[in-house]
């Protein structure tokens, strides 16, 4: 049966919507893309200049099935739209699947940790009260947020962005080409501080410029615990916000009185507007107390109702990851793995060893780390990474494995009744994964992406997972 799905574009409208001049005859497109690797049949392919031209793929990306293409020059093998610059193209389109759906209540998320979570929990959220729009993976820099608004299906009702950076400046263009009605914060930490001369202070100084997309009457949802609160506060009212506050402490809108996790997820107790709610959680870390909060407050300013996000949030599976908890039979015996590998820095580090120490575990198992390197912390480096100890010690975690040069400051830190093995790379720690771990560990894999904890976490999956 032919497709009767209204087309997410028109070439008329690409072409409108960017200026640019049609090319090779008319044509529907479905979605968007700029990986020729990625098209499915009725897409758009984004001939974007990076590493690599993406013009040198066009004709690849016709050939998988795309619709038509936006580029900068004339191309063979399809119908396409010549803009000036494709990057530029991309964010006008943007802009008018924005412009072009004015119902839609449109969230934005940024953050030292937890963005990307807490964005697909609200996404979660969004899906139970209507049509609903959001990220896909992490797509919150310049590419991935104008493509996430170009994706935007006319119908939607509620989206939600994530928005990233990596150096200043960053984080208020992406605002401004939301134009969120609620932005959140979920925390500010010493994250991509290499990038920032003044460290942390830099920091949150950025994540404070996504309120700066907020129109009057907007909301702020911010994180009351973290110590940047003030200025995130001051940032927000500048532009005219309403804040609604998460935490812990007294006089916040969504206060957290009580978190206990158990073996499938956690119980909630927090106090939300005045009224005392119980609610459960699929996930156990307990840096999920604030997290679920930041996601309840954010779905009601987007006219969410608060049972609604409960719903949500007690089906909300952990992401690829990010906190993923599976069985293993190992050659030692069966084991737990909670894979954190995709990403890590020194907030979600003392995150989950204190979730990790509060797990119970069975007689003679151990409660286990295995850890690289957190990438992208500059100078601050080795004193972050020898810092981790403490919480080592604190949360009474019992051996750690580690991998990489900066983790080596950590491992020597450690007294020797917890050092477990260190390697170079992840890669060789991964070649001994089957002697990580034992019946009846908890073991927990966590690292920067670009550390490569993930080939460890694979690498203990593959002994034998049974879920």
């Amino acid at each position: 049966m032919p497709d009767t799905t209204p087309p997410l574009w028109t070439a008329a409208e690409i072409a409108d919507a960017t200026g640019g001049r049609l090319k090779g005859g008319d044509f529907d497109v479905h979605g968007i893309t700029y990986n020729s690797r990625e098209i499915a049949p009725g897409d758009l392919f984004l001939a974007l200049k990076g590493a690599r031209d993406g013009h040198e793929f066009a004709a690849s990306a016709f050939t998988a099935g795309a619709a038509g293409a936006l580029v900068e020059h004339a191309i063979e093998g399809g119908p396409h739209v010549i803009v000036p610059d494709t990057l530029r193209g991309l964010e006008a389109l943007g802009a008018a699947a924005r412009d072009r759906a004015p119902q839609v209540r449109r969230g934005a998320v940024t953050g030292s940790v937890g963005k990307t979570s807490v964005t697909q929990a609200i996404k979660a959220g969004l899906d139970l009260a209507g049509p609903a729009h959001a990220s896909i993976k992490s797509y919150n820099n310049h590419i991935g947020v104008p493509l996430t608004l170009a994706r935007m299906p006319r119908d939607t009702e509620r989206a939600v962005f994530e928005i990233g950076m990596n150096a200043p400046g960053e984080i208020a263009p992406l605002s401004k080409m939301v134009l969120p009605h609620a932005a959140c914060v979920t925390t500010v930490g010493p994250v991509h501080i290499e990038g920032f001369s003044d460290g942390e202070t830099g920091v949150a100084r950025e994540k404070a410029a996504i309120f700066q997309g907020l129109g009057p009457g907007g909301v702020a949802v911010i994180n009351g615990d973290n110590p940047w609160v003030d200025m995130l506060r001051e940032s927000a009212l500048r532009q005219g916000a309403r804040i609604a506050q998460f935490g812990s402490g007294p006089e916040q809108d969504a206060r957290l009185l009580d978190f206990v996790p158990g073996p499938e997820g956690a119980r909630v107790t927090a106090e939300i507007w005045g009224r005392t709610h119980v609610f459960t959680l699929k996930q156990s870390g307990f840096h999920w107390g604030l997290n679920s909060l930041a996601v309840i407050l954010m779905l009601d300013a987007l006219d969410v109702p608060v049972e609604t996000a409960f719903e949500a949030l007690a089906t909300f599976e952990p992401l690829a990851g990010r906190g993923e908890i599976r069985s293993v039979n190992g050659p030692h015996g069966a084991f737990t793995l909670i894979d954190e590998s995709y990403n890590a820095n020194p907030l979600s580090m003392r995150a989950g060893f204190l979730s990790l120490g509060a797990r119970p575990v069975r007689t003679g198992g151990r409660r286990i780390v295995v850890l690289t390197d957190m990438l992208e912390l500059g100078d601050q480096s080795v004193a972050l990474h020898a810092g981790l100890a403490e919480t080592i010690d604190a949360a009474g975690l019992d051996l750690v494995h580690a991998a990489g040069p900066q983790m080596r400051h950590l491992y020597d830190a450690l007294p020797e009744s917890r050092r477990g093995v260190w390697t170079e790379t992840a890669a060789e720690l991964a070649q001994q994964a089957a002697e990580l771990a034992a019946y009846g560990d908890i073991v927990m894999v966590k690292g920067s992406n670009g550390s490569k904890a993930s080939l460890v976490a694979k690498a203990l999956a593959a002994l034998g997972a049974t879920r």
